[in-house]
């Protein structure tokens, strides 16, 4: 066979090999085909979006999902596309515009939106083409975008339908607020941080008390974490059943420093363990307050701009920053003896995520969705199991959320996204801001819900219709995902084919903002699941457990990962080390676990495949004229098969990975490779070289899809053209033989027996040995006299005796191998004296470890308190110890 490169070279082949994957169109989908459909819905990336370790192992599950089912046989539909994110994206263009001295406003909102696009046109892509460096097998032609015009239309179809039933409605609530990106954000969009701050004590005097001397009399203490707020308080709220404030019935309070009359409610909802028992009610700034205020008909007093600078309503403090006006209140609280102490309070602040700047809650109308009739079929489906999560303590996290859920806010005041598609009518609804309009159901006085403009206002034939500024949530276009990027709300072929899909491949983080929507919106709009099984996957840290972050600098990059050791030692290193749903510890050297195996894999292939006689692959392999060893790796190969199969279909990926490195490295490159070099009948031993190379090469492609496919290409009478569309292995009983196993086994824990036993006394490679083995079967004797010509050459040694309590030769070491005891005389082979000191000072340290652990293990304030695994973990260090220092120690009573 013509030669093959001694190195495979992934930084150049990968390009070719994908690029003519994509020319023959092996990923492109059929909705017409008479094969069982397999779809998956890529999470759609940000546009802003560059390729990180979360991406590469997300992306390189699904990859390995779609490669296992197409080979598999079934129509395999990999849906990809990208994200419009909407907050993100416009923080994105407003800092380049920034650059030239404008700000959105400067431009206009049709002008900036152009710049938008323009934006996502040069840059939108990047990710894609980042995941197809990936070796991403995604149908690349049905590429879909959330604001294409098929899902726009999708997304507006939904409003109305959802207006329609009077699921969505507009009012006044406290929202989450960003004032760095100026809008709302929904409660899931909201990272709550534990955060050192101060628990402040303030005096309220009691309206008509000049002197303020005595506590619950004269004055209220509020204690409170955000004092610029007080500048909104309407009243202050007690617990009627705290004798505390019993006196202060019918009385009102003075906000100090405004000196605004307040009123005293009592209301049971009140902490009376929380401070001192008395919460200032502010609604426009609390969610808790505005429940307060609502049931006892108190007014809302809204003290900030949408910038969190302070309104007119704070008089002195107008203008300034609210943390700044912060401290400017506790000084001068201070100086008017209204002041009394502060004290550390570690309590929940939420930040932004987009920005991570602290959120204000604010009152504010806003578009929400009513979730709870929606989500009742959604936890009805999860509870059925027609929806399961993988791994199945999601399930519990899922349900509990769902059974809890709160309205969803859905508007939001940035200008890139889905505008809502409501028009209101400036004739019919005398407001100076539409923003102000109350809507709570359809047949609203002037307003109209529709795709598009309307000619003229339905109430009263005017053509003074503005549209509502506000855009949808992003997420409002994401949860329509896997069905409006099949062509929904058209009935399309691709749609009756494709949905439901069968798995969604995501990450914990956005189970509420994207999993459960998406089965809520499956079921409301399709009246099926979106998908069938739900993989949630860790979260990608560094190797100390770190979460990687620009700012800590300990991120690892995917693409240079990629530049260095290719797709495939990247794909196959991270699958490696990510166990079922546990988060990912990542360092640089592990992608050299990948890398040694697909050299390992080259080399191994290209030993095979030039030593190769092409005439030999003719005609069937003869069950009868195979040997041990070929009936081993080839009943070990149906073992591995299975074993693969097994994990994938349980979301095992690591699970695979071991048993096809196990499969691979150990059985077929360490053992059956050597073992092959000493077979007398070559054209048959030929035949399982190749076998099991090519079945290996299918088994791992889904994981190294680009090695394989440079392999497959030179493999000599090849079924298939690509291995990405070869037939899936599957095993051949004729080759199972569980003795063949067994013998192979034995004969290779004998020669690795050895091995140790040379490396552990210094015996020079060079040397040949003698050996004797004591068996405790006629079986094991026949086995090891069978397979003396392996162990003979493998294990560069003479085999002298086997049998049944054979005499130990003087002067030798044993190891103990199931019911085989291995005898290698010594004598002659190393300097004994040198050894004996050696081995002597080993069994001391041992029985140093033995005490230091049983000292350890009879400290009951360890073993009571310690974790169950720890404890264990010393039990068997402890037994692992004893075992090789009793070994040691006979070894060296038969060396005197």
């Amino acid at each position: 066979m013509k030669d093959i490169p001694t190195k495979y070279d992934p930084q150049k082949k990968e390009d070719e090999i994908y690029s003519a994957w994509a020319k023959a169109g092996l990923f492109n989908a059929d909705e017409n085909s008479a094969k069982d459909p397999y779809c998956i819905v890529i999470p759609p990336p940000n546009v802003t979006g560059i390729l990180h370790m979360g991406h590469a192992l997300n992306n390189t599950i699904q990859d390995i999902l779609i490669r296992w089912k197409r080979m598999n046989g079934f129509e395999t539909l990999w849906m990809p596309g990208t994200d419009h994110a909407g907050i993100a994206t416009q923080n994105v263009v407003e800092r380049e515009i920034a650059k030239e001295g404008l700000k959105r406003q400067d431009m206009g909102r049709e002008n900036f939106l152009k710049k938008v696009w323009e934006w996502k046109e040069d840059y939108g892509s990047t990710i894609i083409r980042q995941l197809k460096r990936l070796g991403c097998s995604c149908d690349w032609d049905r590429t879909r975008f959330t604001m294409d015009e098929g899902l726009s239309n999708a997304v507006k179809e939904v409003f109305i339908r959802l207006y329609e039933d009077g699921l969505i409605y507009k009012g006044d609530y406290i929202i989450n607020w960003c004032p760095r990106c100026g809008t709302a954000l929904s409660d899931e969009e909201v990272e709550h941080r534990d955060t050192d701050g101060m628990l402040y004590y303030i005096k309220y005097p009691v309206q008509g008390k000049k002197k303020l001397e005595k506590e619950n009399e004269d004055y209220v203490v509020v204690a409170t974490t955000r004092p610029e707020t007080m500048l909104g308080d309407v009243a202050v709220a007690v617990n009627p059943k705290d004798p505390r404030y019993e006196s202060l019935k019918g009385k009102k309070l003075i906000l100090p420093i405004l000196k605004r009359e307040l009123d005293i409610v009592f209301d049971e909802d009140v902490d009376p363990e929380f401070g001192t028992g008395a919460l200032k009610v502010t609604p426009a700034h609390d969610p808790v307050d505005f429940e307060i205020a609502n049931k006892h008909g108190l007014a809302s007093v809204n003290v900030m701009n949408p910038d969190a600078t302070i309104n007119s309503v704070g008089g002195n403090y107008e203008g300034m920053d609210r943390f700044e006006c912060r401290e400017a209140i506790v000084e001068d609280l201070k100086q008017r003896k209204l002041f009394v102490r502060y004290e550390e309070h570690e309590h929940a602040v939420g930040h932004c995520y987009r920005c991570h700047v602290v959120v204000e809650p604010r009152l504010s109308k806003q578009w929400f969705v009513k979730m709870g009739p929606l989500a009742k079929d959604a936890v009805r489906v999860v509870k059925e199991q027609k929806v399961k999560f993988y791994p199945d303590r999601w399930t519990k996290v899922y349900l509990n959320w769902m059974e809890n859920i709160r309205d969803w806010c859905i508007s939001r005041q940035i200008w890139w996204g889905h505008r809502i598609p409501v028009w209101y009518c400036s004739d019919c609804l005398k407001y100076a801001d539409v923003r102000d309009v109350d809507i709570n159901g359809p047949g609203g006085k002037g307003v109209y819900v529709g795709k598009d403009a309307p000619k003229a206002c339905p109430t009263c034939g005017g053509n003074n219709m503005e549209q509502d500024p506000d855009v949808l949530d992003t997420w409002f276009s994401s949860w329509l995902w896997p069905f409006s990027t099949l062509g929904w709300p058209e009935d399309t072929k691709s749609l009756e084919t494709f949905y439901s899909t069968d798995v969604l491949v995501t990450a914990q983080e956005i189970i509420f903002f994207w999993v459960a929507r998406m089965i809520m919106a499956g079921l409301k709009f399709r009246g099926d699941i979106p998908f069938k099984d739900v993989y949630i996957h860790g979260t990608v840290r560094d190797a100390t457990g770190t979460k990687m972050s620009k700012s800590l600098g300990n991120v690892i990059d995917p693409l240079d990962v990629i530049k260095e050791v290719g797709s495939d030692a990247l794909r196959f290193s991270i699958i490696s080390i990510t166990s079922q749903g546990q988060d990912v510890f990542l360092s640089r050297d592990k992608f050299d676990i990948g890398r040694n195996f697909a050299n390992k894999l080259w080399n191994a292939s290209r030993y095979v495949l030039m030593n190769l006689d092409e005439d030999v692959l003719e005609g069937e392999l003869d069950a009868k004229a195979l040997s041990l060893s070929d009936l081993w790796i080839l009943s070990s190969l149906n073992d591995c098969i299975d074993k693969v199969n097994k994990s994938l279909e349980r979301y095992r990926f690591n699970d695979a990975t071991a048993a096809l490195y196990e499969f691979i490295w150990h059985k077929y490159c360490d053992w059956y490779l050597e073992i092959s070099k000493m077979a007398k009948d070559k054209k048959t031993t030929q035949k399982v070289l190749v076998k099991v190379l090519t079945r290996s090469l299918q088994l791992l492609h889904p994981i190294m899809p680009f090695i394989t496919e440079e392999i497959w290409q030179k493999v000599p009478g090849k079924t298939s053209k690509w291995i990405t569309t070869s037939e899936w292995p599957s095993r051949e009983e004729k080759f199972d033989d569980s003795e063949a196993r067994e013998n192979m086994e034995l004969m290779i824990a004998v020669i690795s027996a050895l091995r140790n036993v040379r490396a552990f006394w210094n015996i020079g490679q060079a040397s040949k040995v003698d050996v004797v083995l004591d068996v405790s079967s006629s079986v094991e004797e026949k086995l090891l006299e069978r397979t003396t010509p392996y162990i003979e050459q493998l294990g560069r040694c003479s085999v002298k005796e086997i049998g049944k309590n054979v005499t130990r030769p003087e002067q030798s070491v044993a190891a103990l191998v199931g019911g085989v005891k291995v005898f290698v005389p010594l004598g002659g082979a190393v300097d004994l004296d040198k050894e004996r000191k050696r081995v002597e000072k080993k069994v001391e340290e041992l029985g140093k470890y033995l005490l230091s652990i049983e000292k350890k293990l009879a400290n009951k304030a360890f073993t009571d308190k310690a974790p169950e695994d720890v404890v264990q973990k010393e039990k068997s260090k402890q037994e692992r110890f004893r075992a090789e220092r009793a070994n040691l120690q006979e070894n060296l009573a038969a060396l005197q």
